[in-house]
């Protein structure tokens, strides 16, 4: 089963687990409902897509608010810490938490401990946590843009604010960046970076990139990045590989994207309802 855990901007939506279902343009949990604009409502919305396109089980996902202040992160982080281990899971995604060192710590030394340890792939603020723990590589899968991919490549800095500024957020170092991650081991097992064009890459270096279709107006759009960490994590939950996994996501993405005939005034939930077409197509051109 593939649990997803993260936050929505609302510093008053109580912290609520359980399975995640889509109606209309709302994800709900535990007879919650979420608008799905873009984060961790965009991300398991894709999920939830992708399951269902594959018949898989509905995702999992332990959610709660939090505008910043870190009250509400703290709450999951303890509730995880209190419930993983006794959860079976193959996956488990991080999404919006902030990231707190001593919290994340205390997680990991429970998820080391579970007998079959899921599949751990981390987004955003909790890619910010693992490397500032010094616990990068437990990870298999991070999915940065360039500009966390940046932060990741700096192995001074404390927290992304103080990213140095000659480590550039330039699409064309982003090999440069991905080696610099792994020499001072800030990197998962792999990476998938999602920029104009997506890669991913590994301790070995780039694997695989994806840079088609292209729609300009995608550009601009936040929680594009989440749709595709949302398919990838179904993706992986189904059985794939994470080099399949990810390479299938990334095309889907994009295709979705194309399919949703992107304006300036799109909305991700559009993308999103296209992500069912989109893979199907994909998984039918590999057979």
């Amino acid at each position: 089963m593939l649990a997803i855990a993260g936050t929505v901007p609302s510093e008053g939506f109580p912290l609520v687990d359980g399975k995640i279902t889509m109606v209309d343009n709302e994800i709900r949990i535990d007879n919650r409902r979420v608008s799905v604009n873009r984060g961790t409502p965009a991300l398991m919305a894709a999920a939830i897509k992708t399951a269902e396109t594959l018949s898989q089980p509905a995702p999992f996902g332990y959610l709660v608010g939090d505008t910043g202040l870190g009250k509400g992160s703290r709450n999951l982080y303890k509730y995880l810490t209190d419930h993983l281990p006794h959860s079976i899971l193959q996956t488990m995604t991080f999404h919006y938490l902030q990231p707190i060192v001593h919290w994340h710590k205390r997680l990991q030394q429970v998820i080391y401990e579970i007998k079959e340890r899921p599949i751990l792939i981390a987004d955003a603020g909790f890619m910010y946590v693992a490397k500032m723990s010094g616990e990068a590589p437990m990870y298999d899968l991070f999915t940065p843009d360039i500009g966390e991919l940046a932060f990741l490549a700096d192995e001074k800095a404390p927290h992304p604010f103080y990213t140095r500024g000659f480590i550039l957020h330039d699409e064309n170092r982003v090999p440069d960046l991905i080696a610099r991650a792994y020499d001072h081991n800030n990197a998962s097992r792999f990476l998938l970076v999602k920029g104009k064009q997506d890669c991913l890459a590994s301790r070995q270096g780039i694997l695989e990139t994806v840079d088609s279709p292209v729609e300009e107006a995608l550009e601009a759009m936040g929680g594009t990045g989440d749709t595709l960490t949302g398919i990838v994590s179904a993706l992986i939950d189904s059985g794939m590989s994470i080099p399949e996994a990810a390479v299938v996501a990334m095309k889907a993405n994009r295709l979705a994207g194309f399919y949703a005939k992107p304006t300036p005034a799109t909305q991700v939930i559009e993308i999103i309802q296209h992500i069912p077409k989109a893979l199907s197509e994909i998984l039918k051109k590999r057979g």
